[in-house]
C-alpha cells in the first residue's frame, strides 16, 4: 500500500499544474478568445513563482507573484488580440515563444537554488482517513485551489447571470453585443483569468512538483493543457478527469523506468506527448459532439460597431 499511494500522491502532483492551465484556458475558450500562449504564461509563472520565494523566503508570495504575472503576460495578448484584432493564433504563439525567451533571461541567475518547498497543509480529522485522508487531505494549498477552482468553474459557467454572459459571447459575439453584452471587456477578463490560472499552474512546477529552477520547466504541458480542453468537451469536471489521466501517463513512465522494465527511456518519456496525439485523433472521430461543445465564435475576432 505505501508503493501504492506514493504513486498516487505522485500522480495527484503530476496533475495539477495540468488541470490548473486547463481550466483557465476552457473559460477563456467559452469566451471565444484561442490562446495558444499557455505554455508561455506557464513558464513566466514559474520563474517569477521561484525568484520571489528566493528573494522572500515565502513560497506563499512567490505563489501570488506567479498568479500575477500570468494574469499580466495574458493582458499583453488580450491587448493585441482584442484591441488590436491581431490573429490569435499567431499571437498565441508569439507569446509561447517570448515567455521561454524571457524566463531563461529571468531565471539564469537563480540556476542550481535549492528552492523552498510549499510544505503540505493536513486538514484535521479528514486527513486521518486510511488510505484516502494522505491522498486528499494532506496536501498542499494550490492542490486545494485547482479544486475549489473547478467548482466555482463550474458555478459560474452554467449556474450564475455572468457565466450566461460569457458563453454568450463565446457561442455569437454579434447577438450579445446586440443585447447590450460588453463583448471586450467580458473577454479581457476572461483571458485574466486564464493567464492567472496558467501562473499558478506553473508556480505549481516550481513550488511543487519539482521545488527549483530549471529553464523550459513546463516541457510542453502547456501544449497538453490546450489539448484537455478538447478533450473535456470544454466541461470542467471532465476536464479533471482528464488531467489524472495525462498525470497518470506522465508519472507511469518514470515508475516504469525505476522499476527496469527494460523500454528504451526516450520512449517513455514521449509517452504523455503520444496519448495527447492519441486523444486528439479519437476525438476528431466524433465530429458531432465536438461541434455541440464548442464556442461557436472561438477564435473568431470582434470590432464593435463604433
Amino acid at each position: 500500500m505505501g508503493i501504492v499511494e506514493a504513486i498516487l500522491l505522485s500522480v495527484i502532483t503530476a496533475a495539477t499544474p495540468l488541470v490548473l492551465a486547463a481550466i483557465g484556458e476552457l473559460v477563456t475558450e467559452r469566451s471565444g478568445v484561442l490562446n495558444l500562449g499557455v505554455e508561455g504564461m506557464m513558464i513566466m509563472g514559474s520563474v517569477s513563482a521561484f525568484a520571489i520565494t528566493q528573494i522572500t523566503g515565502s513560497p506563499y508570495l512567490g505563489m501570488l507573484a506567479g498568479i500575477a504575472c500570468g494574469a499580466l503576460f495574458s493582458q499583453l495578448f488580450a491587448f493585441l488580440t482584442l484591441s488590436l484584432v491581431a490573429n490569435q493564433v499567431a499571437t498565441g504563439l508569439a507569446l509561447t515563444l517570448l515567455g521561454i525567451g524571457v524566463s531563461g533571461m529571468m531565471g539564469e541567475s537563480f540556476l542550481g537554488m535549492q528552492g523552498v518547498k510549499l510544505q503540505p497543509i493536513a486538514i484535521p480529522l479528514l486527513a486521518d482517513i486510511p488510505y484516502i485522508g494522505p491522498l486528499l487531505f494532506r496536501q498542499d494549498i494550490i492542490f486545494y485551489l485547482s479544486i475549489a477552482i473547478v467548482a466555482g468553474v463550474h458555478w459560474f459557467l452554467f449556474k450564475s447571470r455572468a457565466g450566461l454572459k460569457l458563453r454568450a459571447v463565446g457561442d455569437s459575439h454579434a447577438s450579445a453585443h446586440a443585447l447590450g453584452v460588453n463583448v471586450i471587456r467580458t473577454r479581457y477578463l476572461a483571458v485574466m483569468f486564464g493567464g492567472a490560472c496558467a501562473g499558478l499552474a506553473g508556480a505549481q512546477l516550481s513550488l511543487v512538483y519539482t521545488p527549483q529552477w530549471v529553464e523550459n520547466m513546463s516541457a510542453g504541458r502547456g501544449w497538453i493543457a490546450l489539448a484537455l480542453v478538447v478533450f473535456s468537451s470544454w466541461r470542467p469536471w471532465r476536464l479533471v478527469a482528464g488531467g489524472y489521466l495525462f498525470g497518470a501517463v506522465s508519472i507511469s513512465q518514470l515508475h516504469a523506468q525505476a522499476f527496469g522494465l527494460g523500454i528504451p527511456s526516450q520512449l517513455l518519456s514521449s509517452l504523455p506527448y503520444v496519448a495527447t496525439i492519441v486523444v486528439l485523433i479519437l476525438i476528431s472521430h466524433n465530429r458531432r459532439m465536438t461541434l455541440i461543445n464548442t464556442p461557436a465564435s472561438l477564435g473568431k475576432p470582434f470590432v464593435p460597431d463604433r
